[in-house]
């Protein structure tokens, strides 16, 4: 067993670890927790660094033959539990002397922003300060804001000077803390951004930025989506993301999209964004696939309530656009949404299911079913149901009680003379359409070539 020798030890000990004064005055010899792993694993291996492991190897193989009684062997662990402890003891001690006084920098910060005397300088200062501080820190945004740094953050949106600070240090504070979102809202912070955005003749790109961001932090608590909503911001995010003059990034754009999505969660918010012009734009827009799929999860929020429905149905070409959404096979997601879109909007609305079929809706669909994802199969099923059960509703009667069917038979054949031929027209369009791309579909799948008489029979089974 290797012999241990407590001055080796404490001599490892003195020369690794620096002092109190000396840890708190120069920065950068600060006891990382790195530097304690070491140390301990040295101390447990009875030898702190390498330049001691060979004076140890020579001494154990000199008393390797020497027998080691058991208070020895006791002693020796307890220099090495006490070691341990020593060490413990000064981790600990470093590292709430370091907490301590990081709580007195950020005391320093909210003070410089409270008092009022404080010259504009100092509390623009401070609220860059704060902005670095919360940016990746999340104890240091809790901190702050139970010292009270957000309603002075919030009152400085008003000083020219200072819009820019304030508004990214509230941004970096609300970053993934609902507690803090929710303060920066109560203090007035969204009437406070509109504001300073009406006044801004001509508009300041940084500060529409920055405000466009923190409507997208905000808006991620689903307590603010009201409040936003109803505040006038839909009608400023949507400008912004339809900024034909590029006065506004690309990230804000993208910011304003999301953000609107985040206020579309909330139902009372789709009569806001109905009363801008946004619908048409979103679905003149898809095709840029990098944004399609959250316009689209857009969309399915402004679907399912009525007005929404209504709204999609009323832009031109709007059936025909979210059909070819169902053949984009590179985005699993873009389908999932287009279809639910319109199997709610089948569901719903017996006009658009013309539309739908004149559009080649039926082998989009048939596509799906055959090689789509699990949910956009389940979704395309219930759409072709919806096509299909309608029509058949109003062409088969079914004999009810006591009914003869010779009497049934003549009232389906009375209700087939009064079928209008626009109905005709569209039982054989789907007929022929369904049989056509049936083959088509079921090579692109790579099936079996014996699966093509099946999908005859299934086409035909299909058609109303």
């Amino acid at each position: 067993m290797a012999k241990c020798h407590r001055n080796n030890v404490d001599s490892l000990i003195l020369h690794r670890i620096p002092s109190a004064s000396s840890s708190s005055s120069a920065s950068g010899n600060t006891f990382s927790g790195s530097s304690l792993r070491r140390i301990i694993f040295d101390a447990i291996s009875c030898g702190g660094s390498s330049r001691y492991q060979r004076e140890l190897r020579e001494e154990d193989d000199e008393d390797a033959s020497k027998p080691i009684t058991i208070g020895e062997d006791l002693a020796r662990k307890s220099e090495k539990l006490s070691d341990l402890l020593n060490l413990a003891v000064v981790e600990s001690d470093v590292e709430t002397k370091k907490k301590e006084e990081t709580l007195e920098i950020l005391k320093r910060v909210v003070r410089d922003l409270q008092v009022e005397a404080e010259t504009a300088e100092k509390k623009i200062a401070a609220a860059s300060e704060v902005r670095l501080l919360a940016k990746d820190d999340t104890e240091a945004r809790v901190t702050l804001a139970m010292l009270g740094a957000i309603p002075p953050l919030v009152s400085m949106i008003d000083d020219h000077d200072s819009q820019i600070a304030s508004l990214y240090a509230l941004l970096n504070l609300g970053i993934g803390n609902d507690v803090n979102k929710a303060a920066i809202v109560k203090a007035g912070a969204v009437h406070k951004m509109l504001k300073l955005i009406e006044s801004s003749k001509p508009p300041n790109q940084a500060i529409s930025e920055a405000i466009v961001a923190n409507f997208l932090g905000l808006s991620a608590l689903d307590a603010n989506k009201p409040i936003i909503g109803s505040s006038g911001a839909i009608i400023f995010l949507v400008k912004t993301l339809k900024n034909f003059e590029e006065t506004s990034s690309s990230q804000a754009r993208e910011d304003a999209l999301r953000a609107l999505y985040n206020l579309s969660i909330h139902q009372q918010n789709v009569s806001f964004i109905l009363e801008t012009d946004l619908i048409p734009f979103l679905l003149n827009t898809l095709g840029d696939m990098e944004v399609s799929e959250r316009i689209l999860a857009l969309l399915t929020n402004v679907v399912s309530v009525p007005e929404g429905r209504k709204a999609i149905g009323g832009v031109v070409e709007a059936l025909p656009i979210l059909v070819d959404v169902l053949n984009w096979n590179d985005s699993v997601k873009c389908q999932e949404k287009a279809v639910y879109i319109l199997m709610l909007m089948a569901h719903k609305g017996y006009g658009d299911r013309k539309a739908m079929i004149e559009a080649g809706i039926e082998s989009s669909l048939l596509e799906l079913i055959l090689v789509g994802s699990p949910l956009a199969q389940k979704r395309a099923s219930r759409v072709l149901e919806c096509l299909r059960i309608v029509d058949k509703g109003k062409q088969v009667s079914a004999p009810v009680y006591g009914i003869s069917s010779s009497s049934s038979l003549g009232r389906e054949r009375g209700h087939d003379h009064r079928m209008s031929d626009e109905r005709k027209a569209v039982k054989q369009l789907v007929q022929q359409s369904l049989q056509s791309n049936m083959k088509r579909i079921v090579k692109r799948a790579n099936l079996p070539h014996d699966f093509v008489t099946t999908s005859q029979h299934f086409s035909k089974s299909l058609t109303f």
